[in-house]
């Protein structure tokens, strides 16, 4: 054939089938790694005083670092806002012990992906939502129960975990987040030329904190030891990623479930100050988590964005990004934010909204209107938050005010499925404790 003519051919069949030809090269991986109980002060790029995370730094320096990547300030309603991509008014999942009993149809995460020609995996964490991930979509899982799972300590009671159904033991000397990270590895390695999402649920840096393969003896940081170690896991990942040359094709997401929790939050400060809040409250270090994201020659490197994210956003944004769409029967909360990926300004959200038991706020970039009507001035966040009191308001606090109270009137969260639980969003009864095992 000549060549004249083999280019002429070339020529016809990328105009008729354009989506054919590049359906390798558009469609990202992408892995979502979502760490535990990580609020912005365990983070170095975010200023922290006293935690060194020099591989997420890198990461960051890589693509984007959000300034205000909000989420449910507890792990059960964090993880179901992002499966669902709905507010938990509306699914149930507004305490611990509700998203564990969450109707299953409502885990969408995996199924947009599978519906989009990916291969899906689960590893880590799931106890706090429910069923198993393979029903929620997922083709390869590696997971465990309860939160905070490291080493076998107690031979009384030993550690299982399930590998795609097959109930395991872990071994006496086996590290739970090495085997995870091991089977991370294995599954990319596995779908390299498929497009893949991966949900990586880290132990870290939950409690009860032990020490990790690298910790010296009666060492007396060992959460920063925890720390270190989630950090190094995650530059190996980005390592491998880089030698199996999939970088460029490779959307990345490092994100914290909420904040900072009681056995860390003393020395969780940035500047010298603590935040206003840590996990399980609803002021601000609740709920504002790091959220980083890397795509290796699409997304802008070093930026840092003020943009208002919530964790809704993730379904809309990843179903924009692998050309797919959601169910058009079901409300969604979510804003895609997939321009701002591309270097574009986007349409940024003007108000993020978050929700804990019966407690709610919405929130813009200046000020935060609880659903008592109380309205915060936040121009000291994370560190303060101050009480607007009625009669003192600026034209600027009026403005939010008013266009906050119309969020919360359009919502309408008092209208939707009620929290039926103690009060505190950890249990769905007054006859269980507050836990750090949630």
């Amino acid at each position: 054939m000549k060549p004249g003519n083999l280019l002429s051919i070339l020529v016809v069949w990328f105009a008729i089938s354009p989506s054919l030809a590049l359906a390798d090269t558009t469609k990202p991986n992408i892995i979502f790694i979502l760490a535990d109980d990580l609020g912005i002060a365990n983070v170095g790029c975010y200023g922290s005083d006293h935690f060194k995370t020099p591989n997420i730094d890198a990461l960051a320096a890589s693509g984007i670092r959000f300034t205000k990547g909000f989420t449910a300030p507890l792990c059960g309603p964090s993880r179901a806002l992002i499966m669902s991509g709905r507010y938990a008014f509306r699914t149930g999942a507004t305490n611990q012990d509700a998203c564990r009993v969450l109707p299953m149809d409502e885990l969408h995460l995996a199924r947009i992906f599978k519906d989009a020609g990916y291969t899906t995996a689960a590893i880590g964490k799931w106890g706090q939502l429910p069923g198993e991930p393979s029903d929620a979509g997922f083709d390869d899982v590696l997971r465990f129960k309860g939160s905070g799972v490291y080493w076998n300590s107690n031979p009384a009671k030993p550690i299982q975990y399930t590998i795609n159904g097959k109930e395991k033991t872990l071994g006496k000397t086996q590290y739970m987040p090495d085997l995870m990270h091991e089977h991370a590895v294995k599954f990319i390695r596995q779908h390299q030329s498929d497009p893949f999402f991966l949900y990586y649920s880290l132990s870290h840096v939950h409690g009860v904190i032990q020490p990790t393969p690298d910790s010296i003896p009666d060492s007396k940081d060992l959460f920063g030891d925890n720390v270190a170690y989630m950090d190094k896991l995650v530059g190996k990942l980005v390592q491998d990623i880089d030698a199996m040359h999939l970088r460029e094709r490779t959307l990345i997401i490092f994100m914290g479930d909420n904040g900072s929790a009681n056995i860390s939050n003393a020395r969780s400060t940035i500047g010298g100050r603590n935040l206003s809040g840590m996990k399980g409250s609803m002021l601000e270090g609740g709920g504002l988590v790091p959220l980083i994201v890397s795509w290796r020659g699409t997304v802008p490197s070093g930026k840092v964005s003020d943009d208002l994210i919530d964790s809704t956003d993730f379904l809309p944004t990843f179903a924009e990004l692998i050309g797919t769409s959601l169910p058009k029967d079901t409300i969604f909360d979510g804003h895609s934010f997939a321009p701002q990926l591309h270097g574009l300004d986007g349409s940024p959200r003007e108000w993020v909204f978050n929700q804990l038991a019966r407690m709610w706020y919405a929130r813009d970039c200046n000020f935060k209107l609880t659903q008592d009507g109380k309205l915060y001035d936040m121009s000291d966040a994370p560190f303060s938050e101050t009480l607007v009191e009625p009669g003192t308001e600026s034209e600027q606090a009026l403005a939010s005010r008013a266009k906050l109270k119309s969020v919360l009137a359009a919502l309408n969260p008092s209208e939707g499925i009620l929290d039926q639980g103690d009060g505190t969003g950890r249990h769905a009864n007054r006859s269980k404790s507050k836990s750090e095992n949630d």
